[in-house]
């Protein structure tokens, strides 16, 4: 069966917009990420099912919205040295700048630490440090186990450190 795209956009445009904005920081932006998350459905809605919509909107919404972060290389980065609070920190203090320079030395960071990873793991971070998900509901949202979550953000935080350190030599 195939999706109604046109039910599924008047009922879920208002969340996949602010999930584009919050994502983005640009009200034309995610605007135009809406849209395609759409086009996108329009696509393939004879392959999908309307089993959970809102999770598989807000999932194309996340996917779509950091490949355009990822091509921009907009992307804030994540401090997680901090282990009283690894939420907060450097990933706030960038989200909230407008410091060119600080955004360009973060998006360079950051670029060096997904290199090398599974794709997932961007999404996994941004879940975690910037929406604020615990790990039970990153888990349940990638389709992984708690452990495998745990474990992805700890070689995260290992390789941030690592090229922490090279900055700092």
């Amino acid at each position: 069966m195939s999706l109604d795209v046109e039910a599924l956009f008047s009922r879920y445009k208002g969340m996949v917009f602010r999930r584009c904005r919050a994502l983005l920081k640009d009200e034309s932006l995610a605007l135009d990420a809406m849209q395609d998350v759409f086009v996108k459905l329009m696509e393939k809605q004879n392959q999908l099912t309307d089993e959970a919509p809102s999770s598989l909107l807000y999932t194309i919404s996340t996917n779509h919205c950091l490949n355009i972060i990822r091509s921009n290389k907009r992307f804030e980065s994540i401090d997680i040295d901090s282990e009283e609070d690894e939420k907060q920190g450097l990933l706030s203090e960038i989200a909230n700048s407008i410091d060119i320079e600080a955004q360009s030395v973060a998006s360079n960071m950051l670029n060096r630490l997904f290199r090398r990873q599974p794709e997932n793991s961007q999404t996994i971070a941004v879940l975690y440090f910037y929406d604020g998900m615990t790990l039970e509901e990153v888990a349940s949202r990638m389709g992984m186990s708690v452990s495998g979550v745990r474990k992805r953000i700890r070689q995260l935080k290992a390789t941030l450190k690592k090229l922490e350190e090279l900055s700092i030599e």
